[in-house]
This record gives C-alpha cells, structure tokens and sequence, in this order.
C-alpha cells in the first residue's frame, strides 16, 4: 500500500511539475519595428514679398496753391492773371527713375514754359510743377501735358480770365 501511495505522490507530483510547466507563458514577441520617420524637411523659405506695382500717374490737378504734400488742395481750370499756376501729378507704383516732364503752352501751340523732374517713387507720391509771370499772364486758353518717361500722360486745358 505504500507503494501505492508513493506511485500516486509520484505520478501526482508529475503532473503538477506538468501543468505547471505547460502554464508557464512564453515571453511575447517584441512588437513589430515601427516604419522609419522620414528625415525632418528643411522648412519653407518665406514667400517673397510681392514685387511693387509699376508707376502711372493717378491724376493731375491744376490749382493756385499746393500743399506740403504737393497737393492741390482746391482744384480749378481758372485763373486770374497774375495767380501762380500749379499742376500737380500724384502717382503710384515704383520705379528706379522716371523722368516727368511739364509742357505748358498757349493758345495756337506757343511755348510758355517746359520743366522736368526725375523721381525714384517707392509708392504713392506727388510732384509739383509751376509758372507765374508777375507782369501778368495774356489772357486765353492754356494747356499742360505730363508726360513720364518720353510718354503723354495727362493733358489738362486752363483759362486765364
């Protein structure tokens, strides 16, 4: 009967070493690799700042007096004799140079006076151009013509009463 018992402790004891052996969970695999960031890009340069409108001339007022800024401030087409008359030429855009030229003339085409500037204008800006006669203008019908660069550009038409 010992025996017995002792087959049985042995044979009891097999099978516990067993189901413990057979519980026993084997390590996981490792999970799988993960893909590889793609290399960090370089970042962006910033856009370029758009490139600034080209020049033209917005309008051209004719007047008795400008401003500081170069302005007409009240505009006319009429003048007395003796009023200094001046045109002033606002414009917009950029350029390296522009060559403005005023061509004031009288009545038949006569010649009465021609000035030129040239500018470098960054943006927005006014130009001013003049004629006085302290004895007195004739009185009649005048005319200015801007030009920009060689180019007509604006004429306007005066009396002088």
């Amino acid at each position: 009967m010992r025996i017995r018992i002792l087959t049985i402790s042995v044979v009891a004891a097999g099978l516990v070493a067993g189901a413990i052996a057979c519980s026993k969970s084997e390590t996981p695999p490792p999970p799988p690799a993960k893909p590889a960031a793609p290399p960090p890009q370089a970042a962006a340069p910033p856009p370029a700042p758009p490139a600034p409108a080209p020049f033209r001339v917005v309008t051209v007022d004719l007047g008795k007096a400008v401003g500081a800024d170069k302005k007409v401030a009240q505009p006319t087409t009429s003048f007395a004799a003796t009023d200094t008359i001046y045109a002033s030429i606002v414009s917009e855009g950029a350029a390296p140079s522009v060559a403005l030229k005023a061509r004031w003339t009288y009545e038949d085409g006569q010649l009465v006076n021609e000035g030129s500037q040239a500018i470098a204008p960054t943006g927005p800006s006014a130009t001013e151009f003049h004629i006085a006669k302290p004895s007195g203008w004739p009185t009649g019908k005048y005319k200015v013509e801007i030009s920009a660069n060689g180019a007509v550009v604006s004429t306007k038409d005066f009396v002088v009463d």
